[in-house]
């Protein structure tokens, strides 16, 4: 790098000149860039104009790999578990309309034998967040890696706050109470993969021009993943239509699940979205009670295929 890391203004300068204007960092940089900030290195009034700037001018291919390189390089490190691949799911928006589904999409995926490691935040600015859920159904977080591979091990579930994942990153996230919008650590969130490339990633997303930049990301990083339009930015389907359900392997996408409407009857959903009432309603669904909502079915299905190497 030409300049010095803490000449914040140069960086400014580049990425902060709105949509047109604005230039792309090399990959090398944005690695460096995001690196100190992880580290708390940049002042808070630089980093704020950072993340707005790259709010209005989106990331690039070699930006979102240079992002990604540096929580890489300081993400913890969980032990792979026995038995098909597992499954991640970030969780970091929460649900408001329909209840979260997160964490039944994880218990029903665990009790068909994938080992699944959910990880995120407990605060989502007014929204059910997924850890609100668990703790109503009993289930504790780990907050080291070698508690999450613990509880791989034993029960094939585990949900890991994002401080204890990456400590940087969680600071980062913070920044969204005081700016208001989220920032390029929201997305590089989903993207984490605390077992090296030996697992599957579920990547949500919610605006239609993040397929794409998600897409030319697996394009070439190599590691698994699908990818699939969130429920509410959550990695579930919505009841009422499947995402297309796109699946990574090597470089290479391929759709594996086609988009579809589906009908769905009030009384087989929750009625209320509290994460005390979504609880309960997955305590019926788990125990036979209350059915399985069929797209939610079709991903455990999908998702455990491809764990399994079967797709």
């Amino acid at each position: 790098m030409s300049t010095s890391i803490r000449d914040w203004t140069s960086f400014i300068k580049q990425v902060g000149r709105g949509a047109r204007g604005a230039r792309d960092l090399p990959e090398s940089d944005a690695e460096e860039l995001f690196g100190a900030m992880l580290d708390g290195e940049v002042p808070e009034m630089e980093l704020g104009a950072l993340w707005i700037a790259y709010r209005i001018k989106g990331e690039s291919l070699g930006e979102l790999r240079g992002f990604c390189t540096a929580v890489a390089k300081r993400i913890a490190r969980i032990d792979v578990p026995d038995g098909p691949m597992p499954v991640i799911l970030p969780s970091y928006n929460g649900a408001r309309r329909l209840p979260n589904m997160t964490p039944l999409l994880a218990m029903l995926l665990a009790r068909d034998g994938i080992p699944v490691l959910m990880h995120g935040v407990a605060d989502s600015y007014g929204r059910v967040t997924t850890i609100s859920i668990l703790r109503e159904l009993g289930i504790a977080e780990s907050k080291s890696a070698v508690a999450a591979a613990g509880s791989l091990k034993r029960g094939r579930l585990a949900y890991m706050p994002l401080e204890a994942l990456s400590p940087g990153l969680a600071r980062l996230m913070t920044g969204r109470m005081r700016i208001g919008v989220r920032s390029s650590a929201h997305t590089i969130a989903k993207l984490l993969d605390p077992f090296g490339g030996k697992a599957l990633r579920i990547v949500p997303v919610t605006h239609p021009d993040y397929l794409q930049r998600m897409t030319d990301l697996f394009a070439v990083d190599g590691w698994p993943a699908i990818l699939l339009r969130g429920s509410e930015g959550e990695p579930y389907a919505s009841p009422r239509r499947m995402p297309a359900l796109t699946l990574f392997k090597q470089g290479e996408g391929r759709e594996i699940e086609p988009q579809g409407d589906h009908e769905v009857t009030a009384d087989s959903l929750s009625q209320e979205v509290s994460a005390a009432t979504t609880a309960a309603w997955i305590g019926e669904v788990l125990s036979g009670a209350k059915p399985v909502p069929p797209t939610l079915m079709t991903q455990v299905q999908r998702f455990s295929a491809a764990a399994r190497g079967q797709s």
